[in-house]
Parts: C-alpha cells; sequence; structure tokens
C-alpha cells in the first residue's frame, strides 16, 4: 500500500511562510522542560517552540534500539529553527521528493515542535505523524503548521519519527544481542511513544493538558495511529485518536517473517549471511536509503514485546486501547469501507467513533481531481493551513474565499474533537451541525462538502482508486 503526502510543494519554502505568518513582531517565549530551558518566539497570540529534542540521537549502538530520554543541557537553548528530517531519498536536483522534503537529512532526527496559544493552561494537546508511506515526510511541513490550531486553544506537537529501514527493520543478527524486553523492529512505533512520554512529563510547561491528548496522523502517519490503538505500552498517554486515510486492516507479520525479508534486504546490500548487529550499524543511513529493498523498510512485525497483537485482531476482540476515535477517508481514493469497519469496531461498545468522508473539490483543481478530493485533499483544511501548506505556492492566490469558508468549517470539526469530553457521543460542528458517533444501526457520516452535512455511509461508495497528487 503506496502513500504519498500531497501538495508540499516547497518544504522550506513553506517552512518560511509559517515563520511569517500574519502577526505582530515576533518576541522571545520560554518554557522551561525537564531537559532545560527552552528560547522560542511568540506572535499573534500563538507560542512556537522548534526543534525541540525528544530523545536521544538513534545513532550507533542506538540505532534500532528503543529512544532513550535526551540529555538535559545547561543555560537556554534555541528553539527557533527546525532540525533536519530522517534519512529519507531526496531528490538529486533539489525539488522536493514525494514527502515533501528537499536537502539535508540526518540521522540524528527525533525532532518535534510545539504550537501552543499563550497564556493558557490545561488546553488539549494533539500529537501530529505525518504522512509519506512511512519512508518519505517530516513533522515541520507546512501543512501540518498548529498556528490555527493554538488560536483556538489546542496546543499541536508535531514530531519527526524514524522512516524506512532505520525504523521498520528486523534481523536475526539484531534480534540475538538485543535485551530480553529490547523492541524487536517497530521503531517508528517507539519514537511515538516516547513522544507521549514526552508530553506527559513536559507539555504542561506549554499550557497543554497531559490529560487530554489526541493522537492523529494522515495516510502513513493514520497507520502508526491505528497501531497504537493496540501498543500495551501507549495505554493511557493519549485519550482520543484521529486516522486519516490510514485505516488499515492487516495482520501483521510474525517475527519470523520480519527477520526473513531483514535477511533478503541486508542480502541486497551485499552484506554475507553472518552479517553481525555491529557490521549492520555501520552501514550507512544513506546507503539505506538509497537501496531499491532497503528504503522502505521491513514491515513492523508482531514481536511479543513492544507490539504483541495487530490492532484489527485487538479490534474484533474487543481488547483495543478504547478511546473515542475519528476516522475517514476522501472521496477520490480507495478506503472508505476500511474506514466504516474501523468506526464499527472500535464504536460498538465504550468509547464513540465518529466517521467522515472528505469529498471538497477547489474551483482551482476541478479539472485534475475529476473523480473527486485525492488523497491527501483535506490536510490543509484539517488543520486550516491554506497559507503555509504546499497551496501557498501552487495555488498563487488560486484559493478563493469559499476554500477559506470550508476550512473554517472543517477545521472547526478537528477542533471539537479535540476538546471534547472522551465520554462524548456527538459532537457539533462545522457551523452548527450536530455529528453523532457512529452506530450501525444510525449509520451517520459527516460528509465534507461546500456545506458540511450528514449522510448515511451505505450511500457512500469505497472510492476510486488512488491517483498520484500532480508535482507543484
Amino acid at each position: 500500500m503506496r502513500y504519498r503526502l500531497f501538495l508540499l510543494a516547497s518544504a522550506m519554502l513553506a517552512a518560511a511562510a509559517s515563520a511569517q505568518s500574519v502577526g505582530d513582531t515576533p518576541r522571545p517565549a520560554r518554557a522551561t522542560i525537564d531537559s532545560g530551558i527552552l528560547v522560542g518566539e511568540t506572535r499573534g497570540g500563538v507560542n512556537v517552540f522548534r526543534g525541540i529534542p525528544y530523545a536521544k540521537p538513534p545513532l550507533g549502538e542506538l540505532r534500532w534500539r528503543a529512544p532513550q530520554k535526551p540529555d538535559k543541557w545547561s543555560g537556554e537553548r534555541a528553539a527557533l529553527a527546525n532540525e533536519p528530517p530522517c534519512p529519507q531519498p531526496v531528490n538529486s536536483d533539489g525539488t522536493v521528493n514525494g514527502g515533501g522534503v528537499a536537502g539535508v537529512q540526518s540521522e540524528d532526527c527525533l525532532y518535534l515542535s510545539v504550537y501552543a496559544p499563550a497564556n493558557v493552561s490545561k488546553a488539549p494537546v494533539v500529537l501530529w505523524f505525518y504522512g509519506g508511506g512511512a519512508f518519505l515526510g517530516a513533522g515541520h511541513l507546512g501543512s501540518y503548521n498548529g498556528t490555527a490550531n493554538a488560536r483556538e486553544g489546542v496546543v499541536t506537537v508535531a514530531i519527526n519519527y524514524r522512516l524506512g529501514a532505520l525504523a521498520n527493520f528486523t534481523h536475526p543478527a539484531l534480534t540475538r544481542t538485543a535485551g530480553p524486553k529490547d523492541p524487536l523492529g517497530n521503531f517508528a512505533l517507539t519514537d511515538a511513544v516516547a513522544a507521549l512520554e514526552w508530553i506527559k512529563r513536559n507539555v504542561a510547561a506549554f499550557g497543554g493538558d497531559p490529560n487530554n491528548v489526541t493522537i492523529a496522523g494522515q495516510s502513513a502517519g493514520g497507520v502508526m495511529v491505528m497501531n497504537l490503538l493496540s501498543i500495551p505500552d501507549a495505554r493511557g498517554l493519549y485519550h482520543k485518536a484521529i486516522v486519516q486515510s490510514g485505516a488499515l486492516l492487516t495482520r501483521g507479520q510474525t517475527l519470523a517473517e520480519a527477520e526473513e525479508r531483514g535477511v533478503a534486504a541486508a542480502a541486497s546490500l551485499g552484506l554475507p549471511p553472518d552479517v553481525t548487529a555491529a557490521q549492520l550499524r555501520s552501514v550507512s543511513a544513506q546507503t539505506f536509503v538509497a537501496g531499491e529493498k532497503t528504503r522502505r523498510g521491513v514491515t513492523s512485525p508482531i514481536d511479543g514485546r513492544f507490539r504483541t497483537i495487530a490492532t484489527v485482531d485487538a479490534l474484533n476482540a474487543g481488547t483495543e486501547i478504547d478511546v473515542p476515535v475519528m476516522v475517514g477517508s476522501n472521496s477520490g481514493e480507495p478506503g472508505f469501507d476500511n474506514a466504516r469497519t474501523v468506526a464499527k469496531l472500535a464504536g460498538d461498545s465504550g468509547a464513540g467513533a465518529w466517521l467522515y468522508r472528505f469529498d471538497y473539490v477547489p474551483g482551482f483543481r476541478k479539472d485534475e481531481w475529476k473523480s473527486g478530493a485525492i488523497h491527501s485533499a483535506e490536510l490543509m483544511f484539517t488543520f486550516d493551513s491554506i497559507e503555509t501548506s504546499g497551496w501557498a505556492v501552487s495555488a498563487a492566490g488560486k484559493a478563493d474565499a469559499a476554500d477559506r469558508e470550508v476550512a473554517k468549517r472543517v477545521h472547526s470539526c478537528w477542533i471539537a474533537f479535540y476538546k471534547m469530553s472522551a465520554q462524548a457521543k456527538s459532537l457539533t460542528c462545522g457551523a452548527g451541525v450536530n455529528w453523532p458517533a457512529f452506530t450501525e444501526a444510525g449509520d451517520d457520516v459527516m460528509q465534507f462538502r461546500a456545506t458540511p452535512q450528514l449522510v448515511k455511509s451505505k450511500t457512500i461508495p469505497d472510492g476510486s482508486p488512488r491517483s498520484s497528487p500532480p508535482r507543484t
């Protein structure tokens, strides 16, 4: 299953745009966390901190290990610039890849950004996981700009997590040298748990409520959220979940299957059958990224340690982490049937589930998006980030007042979900629409068109075959 981000045309331009958002002249903003003092900036009532380490660099002996708490620093640490994204294939001509990234990457990449309302306490928190097929992307891109969230009273934490073979790789040599409790593969998911632990320890310093945390992601990031619904170490660290075009329902591979794939991947790099863990760790990150059979990594196994069950099996057994779930897809891609299944299973008892379908095509894309809103089309609307997303370049002023009004309405539904009680069974958003939790009997789904409306899910087809987003 391929995942691609949509219209993140220039990561560097988007980052610059986010720094130059409208508002007053930036002033220093400080926060004291368990690692030390951070100095970010405040502008227009929003505090922004960039490049915050949430784990030690996963280098050398820490490659293919669970992340460790970051070292403390002395004095004040500037948090004004984004650190390089995790290693991934990039284009040699300097244009962005399919995940919106160009230029320098680094294996030292476990950093996050925080967008927070100024002068608040106990604000809802969202932890965001980007898409990109689990081998592309970065957390700082303009579509994920959390300024609009902060202006509505929500703290956004966007992380980088390990990608490709540096995230999802299993090999007998690594298994033999792992400690009895060390995870075997699944390192992107261990990064996610480390970020949740960081939030529990530190988000209050930014005005956030560690007892109201939503995990959210799109595409491969949505798959991360799906997997976290059955990760024992994540239990209690989050309280709601959003899955955007990532409702993957697969059994998960066994450790033996993952090791077999890892052996084949290592062999493709010319490594011997008896390669050692030390030799594997000595291979450059760029080599793994460049290898045709290694760049995407080896799918996360059920290792019996960190990941004990596939989420689809936990949902069917009723043993998943029971939190409110919002799940959906776009009209110009497949996946709605899976989203409906997740909503049915997640909302069958206990916490509610909310089902949506994004079906809005802006006027200047109607000639291209013949089959509906393509994969990732919803991002700039759910974040209300038209001005800082890749569209800030590609739209060139073509996004109009109607597009911005739709963004405000869609964004209001995400904000309502972040703010609602975990015991809620309905929410109100989108200019006053009451959106009930999904049940088989009610069969309600929110359809996001020019005006949000409730329809019956059985009237909505699975979706069009996914097409690649246009280059912009």
